[in-house]
């Protein structure tokens, strides 16, 4: 019994073992994570060492993989986000996703595909792989950057189509043999949007109110438990419908990005989002025909190296007409060049509906791991030569040799700008520093100096004068990033004080665990003299109102101490108890009190009675 109960170890330990030795080795030399899950994924299937043959169980467990990234790229769409990008999201990624795939469907329809299968190949080639895009941008620190948000919104636009995508493929295999009639098909319809209705209606009106009454429980493994029965139960539900799992996860993500414990669920699911997304990776690298590899390697390189320049340069074609300078086209061009995560998801999905023979599958899923073995390195390389050749003002070098003061300002957008101009008021020396050239160019004609570079680099805060600055401001708009600049700058310069701007409560946890001195939520000070005005616009006076304030300012500190050591959900009773009134101490009067003598008493009698009567 103990046996039979152990006999999954050895598969486990073998799985983690390979991705344990894979994955670093692949990250160290540049190849990023999902190549060498990939790899690890090759190497010990049937293609590789045959260490593990069941190749079919794997790819079932690695699907919730995918499950859970649509899930939480479900949470990240909020309506405001989508607002503020939608130009650059439905307008450039659109036209990039319809470019590309007409224009490698067209490629794989002359080599002999059929026109739905060609079609299939050229919309799961035109995606690109997201992970690796983001993981060069971080790596660079220009997500911010012009074309770093350009290359996000169009990354966000296809991870949104995946969705559309993966449900039209069964309507379009009219010839499948899961249909019998066309009256099951219009059953089969009915029962899909009957399933997506049941979804929203239950997201919109259950999730909150349940997800509130289990955050009362205090209990972080029950959230836990219920993110993932939300998550696998939508995606369920979608697969008995007849659509993918990943639509349902999708559906949940969406439906709960603007809920309250939106942040707490992502940190929930990431752990297993991570690790079952690399076991699907695994899974994809056992399935990739080995012996058609060997056969086809000289083809398999040209091709790979085929895609890559012509979808580098379809790419670059719809950034430029869309307003992109010439540079930030070509980069974005080569960073949305891979192939991406998802032609794993759509080959196989093409195969079981017979749009795709077994070989053309095969050989389509090993150029896309191909693509993503030359993509990292063309990248790399490119921007060398992009540094080297592009125009001066775009890539200029700067002197530093000027900057020293006691304050050093990191990002002079809207929030920085303000922070500059209460140093420079106080006649303060200040540095600071920004890689917008066209945002550092406004400032000088209008008297500011700053500097070009970029504040996550530590070369570029030594040359800044970051070791001789009493305080470092950062204040810049990218989250993650800020986190890493503190907690660089607390390793490399302890001494200095670090001032972040922080976006949410969430991000404020994330900054003190990176050792910030001082925080400030862009929104909470204007909020709380927002607030002020509207208690005086009711009635309450001045001293009321500011005891107010100051009552829940202290909540508010007490809170973030609390959810330092429990978490988002502790403290929560600070949040909706009322203002306890505190009654004011007895004191003894200032002066000692006398026996009136009978003058006196007479004297005030008479005087209340003029009172009186006057």
């Amino acid at each position: 019994m103990e046996h039979s109960n152990a006999s999954f170890l050895p598969s486990l330990l073998l799985f983690l073992g390979a991705a344990v030795i894979a994955v670093p080795i692949f990250k160290r030399i540049g190849f990023g994570a999902i190549l060498g899950y990939l790899i690890a994924g090759l190497a010990i299937g049937p293609s590789g060492f045959a260490l593990f043959t069941d190749t079919i169980t794997i790819q079932h467990i690695g699907e919730i993989g995918i499950v859970l990234l649509l899930f939480v790229i479900g949470l990240e769409l909020q309506l405001s986000r989508l607002l503020a990008m939608r130009k650059d999201i439905f307008g450039l990624g659109g036209l990039q996703l319809l470019v590309c795939a007409l224009v490698i469907g067209g490629i794989a329809n002359a080599f002999g595909l059929s026109v739905m299968g060609a079609a299939l190949t050229g919309i799961a080639l035109a995606l690109s792989a997201t992970a690796i895009a983001l993981q060069v941008l971080g790596e660079r620190g220009e997500l911010q950057a012009p074309y770093g948000q350009r290359s996000f919104a169009v990354l966000l636009f296809q991870d949104m189509s995946v969705v559309p995508i993966l449900a039209l493929i069964p309507l379009f295999a009219v010839e499948a043999s899961h249909v019998a009639s066309e009256g099951g098909g219009w059953l089969r319809t009915g029962i899909m949007i009957g399933s997506i209705a049941v979804v929203v209606l239950a997201g919109r009106y259950l999730l909150n109110p349940l997800f509130r009454i289990l955050a009362t429980t205090d209990a972080r493994e029950v959230m836990t438990a219920a993110a993932l029965l939300l998550v696998l139960g939508t995606a369920l539900l979608m697969q008995w419908a007849g659509m993918s799992m990943a639509l349902g996860a999708f559906l949940a993500g969406v439906l709960l990005a603007e809920s309250n414990f939106r942040h707490e669920l992502e940190a929930d699911i990431e752990p297993f989002r991570g690790l079952l997304l690399g076991l699907f990776f695994m899974s994809v690298g056992m399935d990739i025909n080995g012996a058609l590899v060997l056969q086809h390697w000289l083809a398999l390189v040209v091709a790979a190296l085929g895609l890559i320049l012509v979808k580098s340069v379809s790419v670059a074609a719809v950034f430029r007409l869309t307003g992109s300078t010439r540079l930030d086209a070509i980069r974005s061009g080569i960073l949305l060049s891979p192939a991406g995560e998802f032609a794993f998801v759509l080959i196989p999905l093409g195969l079981s509906y017979g749009f795709l023979q077994g070989e053309q599958a095969g050989f389509v899923k090993a150029l896309a791991a191909f693509t993503m073995l030359f993509g990292p390195l063309i990248a790399a390389g490119s921007e060398r030569l992009l540094t080297r050749f592009a125009p001066a003002e775009l890539t200029r070098e700067e002197d530093y040799s000027d900057a020293h003061g006691k304050a050093l300002v990191i990002g002079f957008g809207r929030f920085g700008q303000v922070v500059s101009q209460v140093l420079r008021t106080a006649d303060i020396e200040t540095t600071i520093i920004d890689k917008d050239v066209e945002m550092i160019d406004v400032a000088a004609r209008f008297g500011a100096k700053v500097y070009f570079g970029d504040g996550g680099r530590l070369d570029v805060l030594r040359a800044a004068g970051a070791g001789e600055a009493r305080v470092i401001c950062v204040a810049i708009d990218d989250r993650a990033t800020a986190v890493k600049i503190v907690e660089m700058i607390k390793a490399e310069f302890p001494l200095t004080e670090v001032y972040s701007r922080a976006y949410d409560r969430q991000h404020v946890l994330a900054l003190l665990s990176a050792g910030v001195d001082f925080h400030m939520r862009e929104t909470y000070e204007s909020a709380l003299a927002f607030g002020r005005s509207t208690l005086e616009a009711l009635g309450v006076d001045n001293i009321e109102a500011e005891e107010i304030i100051e009552d829940v300012r202290d909540r508010d500190a007490r809170r973030i101490v609390a959810q330092q050591q429990g978490g988002i959900y502790a403290g929560m009773d600070l949040v909706n108890s009322k203002r306890l009134m505190k009654p004011e101490p007895l004191e003894r009067p200032d002066t000692v009190g006398v026996t009136l003598n009978k003058e006196a008493i007479d004297a005030a009698e008479e005087a209340k009675e003029d009172e009186e009567t006057g």
